[in-house]
């Protein structure tokens, strides 16, 4: 599968979870919610994607590195 699929999805995913855990721990607020979803998110996506994050930057180095066809 494409690693930014795969990235952009684990993403999405803990922001869901996270999300999910905060409203059950009783937090209600729409924005205090959304807010600390997001931060929770990213300091677990840095420590748990890391592999897929260096997966992504790998093909999307490759894909700029490439030479552009050239028009005629």
């Amino acid at each position: 599968m494409h690693p930014v699929l795969v990235y952009t999805a684990s993403r999405i995913g803990l922001f869901i979870i996270a999300l999910g855990v905060l409203w059950l721990t009783g937090l209600e607020h729409p924005v205090l919610l959304i807010g600390g979803a997001f931060l929770v998110s990213g300091f677990a996506s840095l420590v748990l994607l890391s592999k897929q994050r260096d997966a992504m930057s790998a093909r999307l180095t490759d894909r700029l590195d490439r030479p552009k066809p050239q028009d005629d």
